[in-house]
Formats: structure tokens, sequence, C-alpha cells
């Protein structure tokens, strides 16, 4: 008699900080090396970046577009950081979660407070925290990617964002990043085994006290 297969929904995995304090260098990593994670892919009004691809960093969209998606509910949460807006796109994140897929989600804590509002059991969030302010200064500055004035408001908003940490599951002081990734697969190894999430879980279970 063939094995019998307990079908299993997949996650929201969140994943929040300050900037610069590891989040997407975190999720990066994890995408490498779980071939069951995928990156929700943000639509935003931000202009593209030197290096980044339409469709493959983010989906960018003018302002207009923007709020026609807001419009038309197709986004599970939405926010406006740095002057720009951001958008999680709900058709593609709710086909990978009933396939059985994991998805990574690099947002806010205003987006963890929506999410959070809709997806239920679905949702598992993970706040990133800096060693040190001075350590989290350093990292701004050393990726070299923003002006001395963007720098500046990074740190001033930083403040704000680590007050939200106890709205977490999770809390995760990045002072290794291999070691704090370690953490993270260890978060989805455990909640990958919660039982609400086995969808499959009852019928095996009958399976068992019948004797098959």
């Amino acid at each position: 008699m063939s094995a019998f297969r307990i079908e299993r929904r997949g996650l929201m995995l969140v994943l929040s900080s300050p900037s610069g304090a590891g989040k997407t260098t975190i999720s990066r990593l994890l995408l490498e090396r779980d071939s069951n994670l995928s990156m929700s892919i943000s639509t935003t009004t931000r202009p593209m970046r030197p290096g980044e691809e339409d469709g493959c960093d983010y989906n960018f969209v003018d302002p207009t577009e923007f709020n026609l998606m807001v419009n038309r509910h197709e986004f599970l949460e939405h926010a406006k950081v740095f002057d720009n807006y951001y958008g999680t796109p709900r058709a593609s994140v709710e086909e990978a979660l009933s396939n059985g897929s994991d998805v990574i989600f690099d947002i806010d804590w205003q987006g963890a407070q929506q999410l959070g509002e809709v997806a239920g059991d679905d949702l598992v969030r993970v706040f990133i925290l800096p060693p040190s302010t001075d350590e989290l200064y350093r990292r701004l500055n050393q990726r070299a990617q923003d002006s001395d004035e963007v720098v500046e408001t990074r740190m001033a908003r930083a403040a704000d964002e680590m007050s939200h940490w106890a709205e977490y599951d999770f809390i995760i002081i990045n002072e290794d990043i291999e070691v704090s990734v370690g953490r993270v697969q260890s978060i989805l190894r455990a909640e990958r085994l919660r039982r609400q999430r086995q969808v499959g879980l009852s019928d095996f279970v009958k399976r068992l006290q019948e004797g098959y």
C-alpha cells in the first residue's frame, strides 16, 4: 500500500526590521537555501534603482496605476514608505499558499499589521533587530546606496520602527548573519509542522484509527 501523503498549506513568513538591520540579506540567503520558499514581489511607485529588474525585484508602476490596483482590491496590504507606495499582490500569494508553498515578505511593520488582519494562521512574523544603534548606522553607510541625508532620515525612523517589536511572533538580534539565517530556518521548520497547516492530517489519523 502506498504511503499516505499529508498535504500542507503554505505559510507567509514576514521579515521586518529597520533599514540596514539585515532583513533583505537574510531573505536572499533563505531563498538560496530553501526550494520551497518564494519571495513575494511587491508593487511600488518608487523609481527603479540601477541593477533592478521590473517583475523580478519589484513590479514598478506609476501612482495612478497603484491607486487603481488599490481600488480593485488587488493588494493584501499596502503602505506609504519614504514618500513611495508599496503593496503586496493578492493573487500570486494565495495561489502559492494553496499549492503548499511558503512565501517570504520583506515588509515594514505597517504591512505586517495589515497582513495580520487578513492572513490569520497563515502568518508568521519575525522582527530583525540590529545589535546596536552604532552598528545600524555603520551598515547604512557601508552599503553606499543612499545619500547622507537619506541615511539620517532612515536612522531617525528606526526608533519608531523598532517600537513595534512586540507585535511580532519572533525576535532575532542580527549580530552574525549566518546565525540569524539559521534561526529563521529553525522557525520555518517548526511552523511548517503546526497542526493547522497540515490540511490532510485529519484523514491520516482517521486511517490510522481504522487500521490502515
